[in-house]
């Protein structure tokens, strides 16, 4: 394995001794509202389903069915994404996922029958799978190691803003008009004009760019974004440090799809990969059991509440401190504490739920339980890229996130079968111990991240000796 150029290694540390400024700032935001709209499209079916239903006399299993094309789509896309991220870049992976979610969206607002609906409500879920897989990795490359935890974190809340979208949208629209859950669907479909924007001004991620050899591009993006930060901040910019001055000397998988995906259980990586798996299964198994499947149980136990627009809004409201809290305590208590503290939050807030004896307390356990899941979720995307290679960075991000959808699609099947046999208290205990294993595996066989770079991080995750040049070519 030989070492890096040492113009290689100077370029990356040009780009983590940069401070934090508003060229910084205007990706969190072109990333977030990406984010934004891929959670009100998740979502957004969940305010369309009834009048859907309506409509086209589904039944039980075709409505259980639309329920899930989102995460059906979630599956195939941050896969998909991922393997193609690392592979032709991320910039053109977030934009063509736009392009997808937004046009499919504009077709299933049109949909003459059921299956067309569904099939397009599928396609759908997978241009916001892929773009929702990408965001992260991608935009964390342009980070300096010693804020990307809270520009991570930061950039993931914006997905609580979409749920709260979505329940506005759903709640004014779709009861009071004839076609509102058509129109909602025109709606989610706007943001394809952030394309212009993406295209015109968005950058491809100099860490990818020289995995792939392509070292004057690489150059010309990093020299742009150094100006737009002299320019911003009115100051000559600080001089690089020896611990700055680091590369990744990994090399990248042999090949590509599978065989990229199988890399990631090789050597040491396996280790980080049973780890990150095992975290987006365990939080995403419980998130969708506790607000998808969980409402209809409470409601049997006589609390209504749950039908209300208000305990909506209050759960998607929390979800903002939740997803910023976290995204700011993570710096300091770092990112695999942090995850393991949310989960332990998240898993008393059921316990608490369990037990509500009235609509007042499953009010606040309910917002407390919206609160440390999100939270996780905020520590999770910005664990997840960091603890994988630039050369299989996107595919390590969206290997895992699939991996959590499958969570997601079983736990409303098993909590239901479940019941019969485990009544109310008993689900409940299964959905915390799946929590707990979550914690179990962040807390032992987690790594450190927060303040170091991401090439220090592969040092250690990929069992290499100190880094000293970035990864080769990936081919």
């Amino acid at each position: 394995m030989t070492e890096a150029p040492a113009e290689q290694r100077e370029l990356l540390a040009r780009v983590e001794r940069l401070p934090m400024s508003r060229p910084h700032l205007r990706l969190l935001f072109q990333g977030g509202l990406g984010y934004t709209f891929d959670g009100m499209d998740g979502a957004v079916i969940a305010f369309i389903l009834p009048s859907a239903a309506a409509v086209f006399a589904l039944s039980g299993r075709e409505q259980g069915l639309l329920a899930s094309s989102t995460l059906m789509g979630f599956l195939v896309g941050a896969l998909a994404a991922g393997l193609l991220g690392d592979r032709i870049g991320r910039r053109r992976v977030m934009m063509y996922a736009l392009v997808l979610y937004a046009s499919a969206s504009v077709v299933a607002a049109f949909a003459p029958n059921w299956p067309v609906l569904f099939a397009f409500r599928v396609i759908a879920g997978i241009g916001t799978g892929a773009e929702s897989a990408i965001i992260a990795p991608f935009l964390s490359e342009f980070v300096p190691s010693r804020f990307r935890g809270r520009f991570i974190g930061s950039l993931a809340g914006f997905f609580a803003f979409g749920f709260v979208f979505a329940a506005l949208l759903g709640y004014f629209l779709v009861p009071p008009l004839a076609n509102g859950w058509r129109i909602v669907q025109l709606v989610t479909a706007l943001p394809i004009v952030m394309v212009l924007w993406w295209r015109r001004s968005l950058p491809e991620s100099p860490r990818y760019l020289l995995a792939k050899g392509r070292v004057e591009e690489a150059e010309a993006v990093v020299g742009r974004l150094e100006e737009q930060v002299r320019r911003a901040t009115g100051r000559p910019l600080p001089e690089i440090s020896a611990t700055e001055r680091t590369a990744e000397r990994v090399a990248g998988p042999a090949g590509q799809g599978l065989a990229a995906v199988l890399w990631l259980w090789r050597g040491a990586m396996a280790r980080q990969t049973a780890t990150t798996w095992t975290l987006w299964f365990s939080i995403t198994f419980a998130y969708y059991g506790f607000f998808t499947f969980i409402p209809s149980l409470l409601i049997l136990q006589g609390l209504t509440i749950t039908k209300s627009f208000g305990y909506s809004i209050a759960i998607y409201l929390a979800q903002i401190p939740g997803y910023y809290s976290a995204a700011f305590v993570s710096e300091r208590l770092d990112r695999k504490w942090t995850i393991g503290a949310y989960l332990s939050g998240g898993a008393l807030s059921a316990f608490g739920l369990a037990t509500a004896a009235g609509n007042t307390q499953l009010l606040v356990f309910g917002i407390l339980l919206s609160f440390f899941m999100n939270g996780t979720y905020a520590c999770l995307y910005s664990y997840t890229p960091e603890v994988y290679p630039t050369a299989v960075r996107a595919t390590g991000m969206g290997a895992a996130s699939a991996f959590g959808r499958v969570g997601g699609i079983l736990s409303p099947l098993i909590i239901g079968s479940a019941y019969s046999s485990l009544g109310f208290f008993g689900v409940f205990v299964l959905t915390c111990a799946v929590l707990a294993v979550g914690v179990l595996a962040v807390s032992t066989l987690g790594v450190s991240t927060a303040g170091r770079t991401l090439e220090d991080i592969t040092a250690q995750t990929t069992g290499t000796a100190a880094p000293a040049g970035p990864a080769p070519p990936a081919h």
